[in-house]
């Protein structure tokens, strides 16, 4: 989605009139003073203090603040709260984030607001309290309820049911005549998520996961079980075939599945570096696409507004975080995406190009066009740097563990390692001082290592380089005393594949993520410098002057190349993301850096992920590759 469009949509969201009827609960937050209160005289008890205390929406109410980071041009809450403290902060938070609270019915008995208790000692979450659980709602709140659904309904553009909490629509009458208001008002958006109702509406776009579709399907399933993507669409189509209306299918970071009258339309899921929490991210899935559809704008297009603005709040931590709109432009002006994850985790569901080991990964390609090809370095061509990310990974760590290297427990060390693990392998390709940017964040944000002693990203970049070029270094002076050739710290096949370019008239150009007198030095210590017409491009040390990004601009504004034109060759995911949203082929080659050749199941899997057309374990096939890309 362009950003002219996102602004467009960002735009008529704000004519939107929404309402949302649901449970509308609170979350409590007492942060637990450690040093406690009193002995209670009564009990002989110790009692418990509360150092801080605070309170944020949840349930439904999470879904209005989100609709307020969007500013629509009204917002109508309808449910019911109790008579109580928790029900009078509740209403007024969403007096505060504009939102017409008329519609919330208070039933004085046998009703508690639905309040999350979240008692926290030292940073750690103790056994939470909930209010509310057994709320026995009448029929009287039933009947207001329904009176002001049926209002909604008559002037608001979207409506959203919102469920979450089990047993809080107790009387089956309720379902009979909210589904009379919805088949006489059919042509209103309204859109449903629900956790534990979600078969008894009818005439609603469906807003639903993957697991909780299977069971509307009367599929047996659990939170741990993987569900193939063929099945899911069928339980999607079977989805739209009760009412015709759209169903949205959310799959995590595999994305959204999109079934309405146009047929079935997949968004694929945001690749993200950071740190994520998902909490609440439903939510913000559920308002975009409720003010999206609101606003007319069709299914597919709401469905990847949605998928960018989840995407913002997914990077939120320790908050049930909302999504503006210049939230969500900075995050689909440039999105990465999460290509074909079925595939990539899968080997079986493989294809080969005429009992090759040419791996394609798409179901068509516009080839035979290629005029220019950039290449990554390491990993891609040279293994003189194999082993990069088992110096860089106890680096990482020890950084942010600091004084506590020698002396962090088990559960500490092993959480920060996996942290800093899952980085290394997400960032691959990346100019290593964004990725020494990524730590100075990390070692921030595990808090182990005083603020005047965190060093800046240079300074850890220098602390990696020095260890790095030990290793680099020592290589190349075996390649220089003879003890080994050029063979041995190559790509098997690399440099036949690149002379073999040259021949047939290719371009070819250098670009890699490592100092650039670094790749120079490097790519003519293994004599292949002078094949690259192009220019050897390497980091400056400012990514604001350099990236892969802009080397491949540069290389299709000054050439005037349509996409197909140019070919990007690379073992990380960086330089094959950036080819792909060029619509540029993508080949990615996932091999095996020991022992130079053979195919590497974890770059395979980041690279399918990345958008690879192609998939190659090595050049050894080079011959047939080049015919292959070439249409020879």
């Amino acid at each position: 989605m362009k950003e002219e469009r996102i602004r467009e949509i960002l735009a008529r969201i704000k004519d939107v009139k929404v309402a949302v009827y649901g449970d509308f609960c609170i979350d409590a937050y007492w942060l637990l003073d450690p040093r406690g209160s009193e002995v209670s005289l009564e009990t002989g008890l110790q009692a418990r203090a509360v150092a801080r205390h605070y309170y944020s929406l949840g349930g439904a109410s999470n879904v209005v603040a989100n609709l307020a980071a969007l500013e629509p041009a009204a917002i109508h809450v309808i449910g019911a709260i109790g008579d109580d403290i928790f029900g009078r902060e509740l209403v007024r938070q969403l007096n505060n984030l504009g939102a017409d609270t008329t519609g919330l019915v208070v039933q004085g008995e046998n009703f508690e607001t639905v309040t999350f208790g979240k008692p926290y000692l030292e940073g750690s979450e103790q056994p939470r309290i909930d209010f509310g659980f057994f709320n026995r709602r009448t029929e009287a709140t039933d009947e207001a309820l329904l009176a002001a659904v049926e209002k909604a309904l008559r002037w608001a553009d979207a409506l959203i049911v919102n469920q979450q909490v089990p047993g809080s629509i107790p009387n089956e009458s309720f379902f009979d005549r909210a589904n009379e208001l919805f088949g006489r008002f059919a042509e209103k958006v309204i859109v449903l998520d629900s956790r534990h109702y979600g078969e008894k509406f009818k005439n609603i776009y469906r807003k639903t996961n993957d697991l909780e579709a299977a069971r509307l399907n009367g599929v047996d399933v659990h939170l741990d079980d993987v569900l193939s993507l063929a099945d899911v669409k069928g339980y999607a189509g079977t989805l739209y075939q009760q009412f015709h209306k759209p169903v949205f299918l959310t799959r995590g970071p595999r994305g959204i599945l999109i079934v309405d009258s146009e047929g079935l339309h997949e968004v694929p899921g945001v690749q993200l570096l950071k740190k994520l929490d998902t909490v609440g991210a439903g939510d913000t899935v559920t308002s975009a696409l409720a003010l999206c559809l609101g606003a007319g704008v069709r299914p597919a297009e709401a469905a990847e507004f949605a998928n960018f603005a989840a995407a913002v709040t997914v990077q939120k931590l320790f908050q049930t975080g909302t999504a503006s709109g210049p939230e969500i432009l900075e995050v689909g002006a440039d999105a990465d995406y999460i290509y074909q994850p079925e595939l990539a985790c899968d080997r079986r569901k493989a294809r080969y190009f005429d009992d090759s080991e040419i791996e394609l990964c798409c179901e068509s390609m516009a080839m035979a066009r290629m005029r220019h090809a950039v290449f990554d370095n390491d990993g891609t061509i040279s293994t003189l740097r194999q082993g990069w990310e088992q110096i860089m990974a106890p680096v990482m760590i020890k950084a942010i563990l600091g004084q506590k290297y020698e002396t962090a427990d088990e559960t500490l060390y092993h959480k920060v390692r996996k942290r800093v693990l899952d980085y290394i392998d997400q960032s691959t390709g990346v100019q290593t001082v964004v990725q020494m940017e990524a730590l100075v964040e990390m070692v921030r944000e595990f808090g182990l290592v005083p603020a005047g002693e965190i060093r800046d990203k240079l300074g850890y970049k220098q602390i990696y380089n020095d260890a790095l070029m030990e290793l680099v270094n020592t290589r190349i002076d075996k390649l220089r005393r003879g003890e080994l050739d050029i063979h041995d710290y190559t790509i098997k096949g690399a440099l036949e594949f690149l002379r073999a370019l040259r021949q047939k008239g290719v371009k070819l150009y250098l670009a890699s993520g490592t100092d650039h007198e670094d790749v120079v030095a490097e790519s003519e210590a293994l004599g292949y410098a002078g094949l690259f017409e192009g220019g050897i491009h390497g980091s400056v040390g400012d990514v604001t002057r350099y990236s892969k990004k802009m080397v491949i601009e540069k290389i299709m504004a000054e050439n005037n190349l349509q996409g197909p034109e140019l070919t990007v060759f690379g073992d990380g995911p960086v330089e094959i993301r950036e080819c792909r949203k060029r619509e540029g082929i993508a080949v990615g080659i996932a091999s095996d850096e020991i022992r130079r050749h053979g195919l590497s199941m974890e770059k395979r899997t980041r690279l399918v992920k990345a958008g690879a057309h192609i998939i190659v374990p090595d050049f050894s096939q080079h011959a047939r590759l080049v015919n292959f890309l070439l249409g020879d």
